[in-house]
C-alpha cells in the first residue's frame, strides 16, 4: 500500500496532511461545494413536484376572497348606478335616471384607480416582497367600501361626487390585488396544478359578480313594501318645480349592497397579513437560498409565516440578478422578452374593451331585450337583479369553471386564441343581426348568443390574460410585468366606457349599440393576433419560462486551476515524475 494512503487510514497515524504540503489540509478532501445553481434548482423542485395538499387550497382561498370582493365592488355598480338615479336624479328632467356622465364616472373611477394601483402595488411587490405588501391592498378595500356605503352629500359636494371619490379610492385596492394576488398563487403552486391554481383564484371573479347580484335582489325583496310605500308618500313630481323626490328605501338598499361587500374582506385580511414570503422571492430577490428552502418546508407544513430570519446570513448568494431600471430595460428590450410582455398586455387591453365594455353596462343589455326599463321601480329593481342573475349563473360562472378543469389539460394558449376567434364570431352575428334578433317577441336568440359570449370570455381570454403574466416573466419583475398587463387590460375598460358607451345611444336609446357589437368583434381579432406573441406555458417551471438560463443564472467567478480543486493526492504533493 502506498505510504502516504497508510498514513491517512492508520488509526495510529492522526496527522496532518500539511506537514508534507501546505495544501494538503483535512479541508481540502472534503467534497467540492455544491454549484450554487444547482443548489438554488433543487430548492426551487420542491415546490415544484409538491403534491397537491390543503396548503394549497389554502393559498387559493386566501387569493380568491379577495378576488370575490374586487369583483363584488366592481360589478355592484352596474345596480348601484340605477338605485342611485330613483335616490337623487327622481326629477322631470331625468326621470329617475342617473345622468350619463356621472354613470361614467363612476364606472370609469374604478378602473382608473386600478390602473394606479396595478403598477403601483405591481413594483412594490417586488421591490419590498409578496408578504409585507400582501393585505394592505384588502386594507384600502375595506376602507373604500365602507366609506362609499356611508356617503352624504351638502351644499358644496354632491353625494354622488363622494361616492365617485371612494370609488377611486377602491378602484387603487382592487388593482393592487391582481398583481399580488395572482404572483403569489402561481409561485407557491407545483407546476402540475399552477393553472388550476390561478384559474380558481380568479373564477372567484364570477362568485362575486353572482353575489352581488343575489345580495341585490334579496335586498329588494326584503324591502318590497317599503319600495311601495315611498312610491305612495313620494310621488313621481309632475312639474320642475318639484325638484327630486328621492326613494328613502332605495337608498338604503344600495348602501346594504355596497356594506357588505365589506365582510369577506375582513375575513381575508388576517391570512394575508400572516402569509409566508414565497420561496422564489427569498432565493432570488432576498438572495438566500437556505431561507427559501425553509420557507418552501413551513409552507408545506401549513406554517403560516416563516421565519427567515434565523438563516439570512447563513447562505447568501449575491451573484444572483438583481432588479434595476436599467436591467428591466435591458431584459425587455430583447425581443424574445419584450414581446411576451407585449402579448400579454395588448390581448388584455383588447379583450378588456368588450368584456368591461358589457359588463359594466349589463342593465344596457337588459333593457335592450327586454329585462328592465318598467316603470314600477319594484318590478325594475327586481328583474335588473334577475337578469344580472341568470346572465351570470348561466353563461359567466361555468365559463370560469371550465377554465379551471381544463386549463392545465387544454393549455393557456388554445384556450386563449380559440377564446378570442369564437368571441370575434360572436360579436359579428350579434352586430350584424342585432335588430332581426332584438324585434322577436321572446328575444331568445339574442340572449342565446350574448349568453355564450359571456362563456367563452371565461372559457377563454378573461382567465388566461390573468394566468399567463404570473408564469411568464423571471421573478424579479414578475409582479410588476403582471401589474403592466392588468393596467392595460384597465386602460382598454376605461376606453370602453369612455369612448363607446356613449355611442350606444347615438340617434336614439340603444340605437347605436349593433354598430358597438360590430366594433368590440374587430377587437376580438386584434386579441387574438396579439395572442401569437405569448408562449405555452402548460407544464413548464416558471424558471424554463422565465427565459433566462438557469444552469448559468448565478454567474461563477473562473477560479483557476489550484491545489484544492484536483483530486489527486500525488499532484497535491507535486511529487517528482518518475522517469
Amino acid at each position: 500500500m502506498p505510504f502516504f494512503a497508510c498514513l491517512t487510514l492508520h488509526p495510529a497515524f492522526k496527522i496532518s496532511l500539511s506537514f508534507f504540503h501546505p495544501a494538503m489540509s483535512s479541508s481540502s478532501l472534503s467534497p467540492a461545494p455544491m454549484d450554487p445553481n444547482e443548489r438554488r434548482l433543487l430548492a426551487l423542485e420542491e415546490i415544484d413536484n409538491a403534491k397537491f395538499g390543503w396548503y394549497h387550497i389554502r393559498a387559493v382561498a386566501i387569493a380568491g376572497i379577495g378576488f370575490f370582493t374586487d369583483a363584488y365592488d366592481i360589478f355592484a355598480i352596474n345596480v348601484v348606478s340605477v338605485c342611485l338615479g330613483y335616490v337623487y336624479y327622481r326629477d322631470v328632467t331625468h326621470k329617475a335616471t342617473l345622468p350619463s356622465h356621472l354613470d361614467e364616472a363612476l364606472k370609469v373611477g374604478t378602473s382608473a384607480g386600478a390602473v394606479f394601483g396595478q403598477l403601483f402595488f405591481g413594483w412594490l411587490s417586488d421591490r419590498y416582497g409578496r408578504r409585507k405588501i400582501y393585505g394592505f391592498e384588502l386594507i384600502i378595500i375595506i376602507f373604500a367600501t365602507v366609506a362609499t356605503a356611508l356617503s352624504g352629500g351638502g351644499p358644496a359636494f354632491h353625494a354622488v361626487g363622494a361616492i365617485i371619490f371612494w370609488r377611486l379610492l377602491l378602484g387603487i385596492g382592487i388593482g393592487g390585488d391582481y398583481p399580488q394576488s395572482a404572483i403569489i398563487t402561481s409561485e407557491f403552486a407545483s407546476t402540475r396544478h399552477r393553472g388550476r391554481m390561478m384559474a380558481a383564484v380568479f373564477s372567484m371573479q364570477g362568485l362575486g359578480i353572482v353575489a352581488g347580484a343575489i345580495v341585490f335582489l334579496i335586498s329588494v325583496l326584503g324591502f318590497k313594501h317599503s319600495i311601495k310605500a315611498d312610491e305612495l308618500l313620494y310621488p313621481f313630481p309632475t312639474s320642475g318645480a318639484a325638484g327630486n323626490v328621492g326613494l328613502p328605501s332605495v337608498d338604503k338598499i344600495w348602501r346594504l349592497v355596497i356594506g357588505i361587500g365589506a365582510i369577506p374582506a375582513v375575513i381575508a385580511l388576517y391570512f394575508r397579513l400572516t402569509i409566508p414570503e414565497t420561496p422564489r422571492y427569498t432565493i432570488d430577490i432576498e438572495k438566500n437560498i437556505e431561507a427559501g428552502k425553509k420557507t418552501t418546508r413551513d409552507f408545506l407544513n401549513g406554517i403560516g409565516h416563516a421565519d427567515t430570519e434565523a438563516v439570512t446570513l447563513e447562505d447568501h448568494v449575491d451573484e444572483i440578478p438583481s432588479a434595476s431600471t436599467r436591467d428591466f430595460f435591458r431584459h425587455f428590450m430583447q425581443w424574445k422578452h419584450g414581446k411576451v410582455l407585449l402579448g400579454t398586455a395588448f390581448s388584455w387591453f383588447f379583450l378588456d374593451i368588450a368584456f368591461y365594455g358589457l359588463g359594466l353596462n349589463n342593465s344596457i343589455v337588459l333593457q335592450a331585450i327586454g329585462y328592465a326599463g318598467q316603470h314600477d321601480v319594484y318590478l325594475n329593481l327586481r328583474n335588473i337583479a334577475v337578469g344580472n342573475i341568470i346572465l351570470n349563473l348561466v353563461g359567466s360562472l361555468p365559463g370560469y369553471w371550465v377554465s379551471v378543469a381544463f386549463i392545465d389539460t387544454i393549455g393557456r394558449k388554445p384556450i386563449q386564441i380559440g377564446g378570442f376567434a369564437i368571441l370575434t364570431t360572436l360579436f359579428l352575428v350579434l352586430g350584424c343581426a342585432y335588430w332581426p334578433l332584438h324585434d322577436q317577441e321572446s328575444k331568445a336568440g339574442f340572449i342565446a348568443l350574448f349568453v355564450m359570449a359571456q362563456f367563452f370570455f371565461n372559457f377563454g381570454p378573461n382567465t388566461t390574460t390573468f394566468v399567463v403574466p404570473g408564469e411568464v416573466f423571471p421573478t424579479r419583475y414578475r409582479s410588476t410585468a403582471h401589474g403592466i398587463s392588468a393596467a392595460s387590460g384597465k386602460t382598454g375598460a376605461i376606453m370602453a366606457q369612455v369612448i363607446f358607451s356613449p355611442l350606444a345611444n347615438r340617434g336614439g336609446k340603444n340605437q347605436w349599440l349593433n354598430h358597438i357589437l360590430q366594433i368590440f368583434a374587430a377587437f376580438m381579432f386584434l386579441g387574438f393576433l396579439s395572442s401569437f406573441l405569448i408562449p405555452e406555458t402548460n407544464g413548464k417551471t416558471l424558471e424554463e419560462l422565465s427565459g433566462e438560463n438557469q444552469r448559468r443564472f448565478i454567474p461563477m467567478e473562473r477560479q483557476a486551476d489550484s491545489p484544492a480543486s484536483s483530486g489527486s493526492i500525488a499532484q497535491l504533493v507535486d511529487l517528482p515524475k518518475v522517469s
